[in-house]
């Protein structure tokens, strides 16, 4: 199939809306309705209906979900030394970029005897789900298990789908080892997400979930965070996007490489191309095909393609304001200036600037966070942070003289909305420091 081609400014606002609709995501009635079936069912059963679930799945029949210290090694020979080489290198970029994150603590005097300070404190326990499916992503491994490291979290359970062999992947539990992390689980998608919220005879309940998967996945995720006796989730996530912006010129082959490598992820991934230059978009479409037919997940890309657009637009301005609208989960400027553009971005979970910055390289090694919103939630949620991983918690301390000094404004702003037990809170103490300085009781 090949890419559409539209021309923005003959498009109304309803054609316009279209070009830059989503892929249909399953009912999200149906998805909801199976997350909740799964989610009682390990509540109910636990680890029975992890292994249950997990021979239903994904074909595993397994005796244990715990990865003993066997199975670690066992992976470590399964790697070559260019591979394990080449998670570490990957590591050590995403740990040092995100050890620049570290929060300093806050402590002021905002007034003469009123000190007000903020502290970090890290989540105590983390659960990290890493997808397998039809791609094992050992580099969502390091995105979720170098902050919560780094930030201190005690406890960080990870789980993972085991493939029909029973086993978990092999760079999943190299990268699990050499970001800290010794409490893997065989367990995927939404019974992954309820055992690490509720916890089973094995699986620790958390206190947090971190890690991009499917509608179900996601689903449950925000099922359980609703519940008070669950576990809060990241941010939502859908299938992955990518939106490139460029002139002139770009060279059509990278621009082609970049949404094919999108594209691939999955039958609901999209790929926008927002151009100024039609002699580019037709040779973007030409190259995409010509890409596309020598790729090896040729079946996922033949129906991800039917989401591939291409947009001609005047300038690239409206280039910039169509992808502030969308709202991409990644942008790649490819300009002959792409930093002059940044300021006028908005929306975007990660933006890639320049020819030589491919979006492959945040998904696995520049050293950002490629757990990001998509779906559009890039309008108001931002990808994985150190923030994510520790809770900023803030401390009040006022003297007597504070408390004489800005009491009265709590008093009065406590009266104004008719809750006199604030105000007496306040008014009690002080009384006493009246007292207290003409020498009474």
């Amino acid at each position: 199939m090949s890419m559409q081609i539209l021309d923005w400014s003959a498009l109304d606002a309803a054609g316009r809306r279209q070009a830059l609709a989503r892929p249909q995501l399953d009912s999200l009635g149906d998805v909801e309705t199976l997350a909740r079936s799964i989610i009682r069912e390990v509540r109910k059963d636990g680890d029975a209906a992890l292994l249950a679930f997990a021979e239903r799945f994904d074909r595993a029949k397994l005796t244990s979900l715990a990865v003993s210290k066997a199975e670690f090694a066992a992976a470590e020979q399964q790697l070559t030394p260019r591979q394990i080489a080449a998670i570490e290198v990957a590591i050590d970029n995403v740990r040092r970029f995100h050890t620049a994150q570290l929060g300093v603590p806050l402590s002021m005097d905002v007034m003469p005897g009123v000190r007000c300070e903020r502290l970090f404190r890290p989540i105590p326990a983390v659960g990290l789900y890493v997808p397998a499916g039809s791609a094992p992503l050992p580099s969502t491994v390091i995105m979720v298990a170098v902050p919560a490291q780094l930030a201190g979290c005690p406890e960080r359970v990870l789980c993972t789908p085991p493939a029909a062999d029973g086993r978990a992947n092999a760079a999943v539990l190299v990268a699990a080892r050499r970001c800290g992390v010794e409490q893997v689980f065989k367990a995927g998608g939404a019974q992954a997400v309820a055992a690490m919220a509720y916890g089973t005879q094995s699986v620790p309940k958390v206190d947090k979930i971190f890690g991009p998967g499917t509608a179900l996945t996601t689903a449950a995720k925000q099922i359980v965070a609703s519940d008070p006796a669950g576990a809060a989730c990241d941010l939502p996530a859908g299938p992955s996007e990518v939106l490139v912006i460029a002139d002139e010129s770009a060279s059509a082959s990278f621009v082609a490489a970049d949404l094919l490598a999108q594209a691939e992820h999955d039958v609901r991934a999209q790929s926008l191309l927002v151009t100024d230059s039609a002699p580019l978009a037709a040779a973007v479409a030409a190259e995409f095909e010509t890409q596309r037919r020598s790729l090896s997940r040729g079946a996922i890309l033949q129906q991800s393609a039917a989401n591939c657009r291409i947009l001609v637009v005047p300038d690239l301005a409206t280039a910039v304001s169509v992808s502030n609208d969308y709202a991409p989960e990644h942008l790649i400027v490819q300009t002959r200036a792409p930093r002059e553009l940044l300021d006028s971005i908005l929306n975007a979970g990660s933006v890639f600037l320049g020819a030589w910055s491919p979006e492959s390289m945040g998904d696995y090694c520049s050293g950002t966070n490629h757990v990001l919103p998509t779906y559009g939630y890039a309008r108001a949620y931002s990808g994985l942070s150190m923030a994510d991983f520790q809770k900023r918690m803030t401390v009040q301390e006022l003297t007597a003289d504070g408390l004489r000094q800005l009491g009265p404004v709590a008093e009065t702003l406590a009266n104004l909305e008719g809750l006199d037990a604030h105000a007496r809170a306040v008014t009690i103490r002080i009384e006493s420091i009246g007292r207290d300085s003409t020498g009474g009781a």
